[in-house]
This record gives structure tokens, C-alpha cells and sequence, in this order.
């Protein structure tokens, strides 16, 4: 029995991987563990919204996934006397300083998860394919886990157990968490498939307002496939093969000069809306569709299960080397509401979406997300219009003091806490270990030059920002403050030795 693990995840997809990534950064010893016994090889998530873009560059793979995917098409609805019309589906405003990324990004899952795979193994490890969880026991110290391998059970001891493990997570079921939420009504194929006879150009779809005949048939970026999506009855068989497939492709759409070649990846699921009653039970914690499960509808899933991990991960590792154990409570307080708010919104834009109305707004892209109300928020001075405890922290561009440019995410890409003073005293700063200071004015080691940094943060003169490892802001105080700030650090992190 392995008995140095301080994590073992259960399951490998995005969440998983996420959260295998930043352990890995960190330097904590863990096993991620799958079931199956190759990848996943269906694009059941294809969009990357903008806040998860953000989150992607900081774990530096977000130039593989632009490389490995592309740019959402128009969605082109087809008629019944062979016309067509086109709309912009998804808002797609240009980016600005404040936010470099505004534009979902489609990339199948498969390729998501290989990016993510190949980053896994730039950090030195690697998907333990072929395990299944039998079961697991928990006590004061750590979680024995049971494993069904190609050679037979195993076991494993860790110090945490995290359950990424989908909707029907065992790790769920097994602490005996309710899963509360509702089937919404709508069973729908989606497919992979090798097509003939539609241009790459458009997210085809036809008969938008009969939901009995719809079909929706949306060429995957940086693949030869396309995606097909189409509601089915709630019951019954309904044929997964590509001469299946076909079928309902010329029945549906009417035409036979749309022909399927080839069929990659097929499934038939019914729509939920459901989320965990608890993130946590002792030493055992859910991330990912193990703790809500949504819609397709505004690629809000995977989106939301990275973040979770992408949250999970830096209190993880802060807690293994000493941090307050209270760290990981504010887990489920920081991104159950956030699950909650998704599921609403996917549970809107499905109802929309039965009604033939497929836009999507700002909504969607999570940019706006954020953890006012949670305890690592530290509560300050009403700031209306200047940046607030619990905020996404902007980008912006700034230039070194020595004349190099950069932009702030550079200065916060990494495993670290960043504190940033605005024309501030750098004596008044407190020194450290985990926590980089900037100073940003003509005096510091940062300029603004073209003044988008005052214009994001609108901090006065005098003021420091407290960036948390994953990019949001957890406390904003002016000069005379700033020991109240260093407790409230002090209160997060290992005990200085």
C-alpha cells in the first residue's frame, strides 16, 4: 500500500486534470486516477468562455488550446424553401486591456484534454489509466482507497480524497450526498461524425422551431468533424450507428446530398439540472460534474468544473504545507453559489433554446464571477466604481522599470500571492515567503504608462491590492491599513518558521 500520497483524484477529465495541474505546480505528491482505460475520445464540451481562458493562460496552456481549436461560426438556420439566414450566436466584443480574452473558444473536449494531458506530463506526471474506485474508508489522519487495476485490487492511502468523477460519481454516492435538482425534460443525441455535403462555415441547423425535427449539425474546430445535436423522445431506442445517424440526418433536414461518412462518438442522455447538497465530507471533496451537472446549453459545464479545481487546488496545496485547515472550507462557500448561478443560467437558455433563440451574451463568459461575500474576501470601505474585495483582478498593460513592456497577468501568472501598491511606499509592504510585492507609479518597479491600471483598479494613491494565486482580489486597504492587510495574509497561509 502507497502511503506518501497527499491526493488522489478520481478522474481524469477536465476537472481532474485541472486539479492535477496546480497540485503539480505546487509540488504535491498525487495520483490521478481514471476508470476507463484510454482518454475520452467524444467532444460532449466544446466552449472555452472567456474567464476560463484567463485561468488557462495562468496554468500556460492557453496557446495550445487557440492552436488546437478556433473561433465559434455563425449560426446559420436553414428554411424550408432553401434559404437560410445567418446570425452571431455568441456575443463577441473586441478584447480590451482589462480583458485580453472576450470570445469563447471552441475546442473539442478530447482535444481539451489532451492539451491538458501533455501540460501534465511538461510537469512530470501522468493519467493512471485502468483504475476504478471500489470504495474508500476515511479516519482522523487521511482515506484508504480500494482499486480494481489490470492487476488485480489495490489500495492506496492518501491524505485527500477528491471525487471527479461525473454525474454519477462513486465518490458521491459513497458520502452519501444528495444530488438534488431536476431532469428537464429534453433527451437529445450528440454525436462526432464525419459529414459530406454542409460548408465548415456555419453551425448548421434545421427545423429551429419544431423540436421533434430539429437537427443540429456544427463543425468542430481543429477537427474534420462535425458535432451533431439533435432532441429524440424521452423514451425508446434510438440507433447510435452512423447508418442510424444518416438516416435521421436526411430525414431531418430533408436533403440527400448531406451524406455521414463516418461516425467517431455517439450517446443519448437526458438534460439535468442537479447540484450536490455538500462540496466536502471530511477529508473528501467534489469538484466538477461529481457536485453539478447542467445543460449543454452556454457552455457553462466544463467551464464551471475547471474553475472548481482551478479554486480547489492553491487552498489544497497551501493546507498541506501548513495553512489553516479552515482554508478548505471556503471551497464549497466560494463555488457552490457559482454552480448554482450556472444552472440557472443554462437552465434559461435551454427554455430560450426551445424557443429558437440561441444568442448569447456577457452572461455566459463568467468574466463577471466573483467572491464578494466570502470570508477570504477582507471586508473594507464601500469602493463604488474602483475595484472590490472578491473581484476578478483585471490585466491591463504596464511597463517594467527598465523600460521592458509586460502586462499585470504576467506579474500574476504563477503559484503566488501578489500584493500591488499604487504609488505606494515599498518599506510599507510586508516581506513574505509566497507573496511577490510590485509597487506601480513613477517610484516603483511597475509603470502605467498608458494608464489602464488606475482606469481597472481605480486605486488612490497610497493604496494595496492583495491578488489571491487564483486571480481574484482578496483585500484592498490604504497605507494605514496595511497591517491589518498582513494578518489577514497571515491568517491564510503556513506559519512563518
Amino acid at each position: 500500500m502507497s502511503n506518501n500520497l497527499d491526493v488522489v483524484i478520481c478522474g481524469a477529465g477536465a476537472a481532474g486534470l485541472t486539479l492535477a495541474i496546480e497540485l503539480a505546480r505546487r509540488g504535491v505528491a498525487f495520483r490521478l486516477l481514471e476508470q476507463r482505460d484510454r482518454p475520452f475520445h467524444g467532444s460532449r464540451g466544446k466552449g472555452i468562455q472567456p474567464r476560463s481562458q484567463e485561468v488557462f493562460e495562468d496554468m500556460g496552456i492557453v496557446n495550445q488550446l487557440f492552436a488546437a481549436g478556433g473561433a465559434y461560426p455563425v449560426s446559420r438556420s436553414h428554411h424550408a424553401d432553401g434559404t437560410h439566414t445567418d446570425t452571431v450566436m455568441v456575443e463577441a466584443s473586441p478584447a480590451t486591456p482589462a480583458e485580453p480574452y472576450r470570445r469563447p473558444l471552441m475546442v473539442p473536449q478530447f482535444l481539451t484534454e489532451c492539451v491538458m494531458r501533455d501540460r501534465l506530463a511538461a510537469l512530470g506526471h501522468r493519467v493512471d489509466f485502468g483504475h476504478a474506485l471500489i470504495g474508500f474508508e476515511q479516519d482522523a489522519d487521511g482515506v484508504t482507497l480500494r482499486l480494481a487495476t489490470s492487476l488485480g485490487e489495490q489500495t492506496l492511502r492518501t491524505r485527500y480524497l477528491i471525487g471527479a468523477d461525473g454525474g454519477r460519481s462513486i465518490v458521491r454516492h459513497a458520502l452519501d450526498i444528495g444530488f438534488p435538482g431536476k431532469t428537464l425534460g429534453v433527451r437529445a443525441v450528440v454525436a462526432d461524425i464525419v459529414l459530406q455535403g454542409l460548408p465548415r462555415d456555419a453551425w448548421h441547423t434545421f427545423n429551429e422551431e419544431d423540436m421533434a425535427r430539429r437537427i443540429s449539425l456544427c463543425p468542430l474546430m481543429g477537427t474534420a468533424l462535425f458535432q451533431l445535436q439533435a432532441p429524440v423522445p424521452l423514451e425508446g431506442e434510438v440507433d447510435l450507428s452512423a447508418a442510424g445517424l444518416a438516416a435521421m440526418v436526411r430525414e431531418r433536414t430533408g436533403r440527400d446530398d448531406i451524406a455521414v461518412l463516418d461516425l467517431e462518438w455517439a450517446s443519448a442522455y437526458q438534460m439535468n439540472a442537479r447540484l450536490a447538497d455538500r462540496y466536502r465530507v471530511g477529508r473528501a471533496f467534489l469538484v466538477g460534474d461529481a457536485a453539478h451537472t447542467h445543460p449543454p446549453t452556454g457552455g457553462q459545464g466544463l467551464n464551471t468544473s475547471a474553475q472548481d479545481a482551478y479554486n480547489l487546488g492553491w487552498k489544497l496545496a497551501a493546507v498541506l504545507q501548513g495553512a489553516p485547515q479552515t482554508l478548505l472550507e471556503t471551497y464549497e462557500e466560494e463555488r457552490r453559489p457559482v454552480a448554482a448561478a450556472m444552472l440557472g443560467l443554462a437552465t434559461k437558455l435551454l427554455d430560450h433554446a426551445r424557443r429558437g433563440d440561441n444568442r448569447r451574451g456577457r452572461e455566459v463568459q463568467q468574466l463577471d464571477l466573483g467572491y464578494a461575500d466570502a470570508s477570504l474576501s477582507l471586508a473594507g470601505e464601500p469602493r463604488t466604481g474602483r475595484i472590490t474585495p472578491g473581484s476578478r483582478a483585471p490585466d491591463a498593460p504596464l511597463q517594467g522599470a527598465g523600460g521592458q513592456p509586460m502586462r499585470l497577468f504576467e506579474v500574476l501568472r504563477g503559484t503566488h500571492w501578489t500584493l500591488l501598491g499604487y504609488e505606494a511606499t515599498r518599506a510599507d509592504a510586508p516581506a513574505r515567503k509566497g507573496l511577490h510585492v510590485h509597487v506601480i507609479g513613477q517610484c516603483g518597479d511597475l509603470w502605467d504608462t498608458q494608464g489602464h491600471f488606475a482606469g481597472a483598479y481605480g486605486l488612490q494613491p497610497g493604496e494595496w491590492v492583495l491578488v489571491r494565486p487564483d486571480g481574484y482580489v482578496a483585500a484592498v486597504v490604504h497605507e494605514q491599513q496595511i497591517e491589518t492587510l498582513s494578518a489577514h495574509f497571515d491568517g491564510l497561509m503556513p506559519p512563518r518558521r
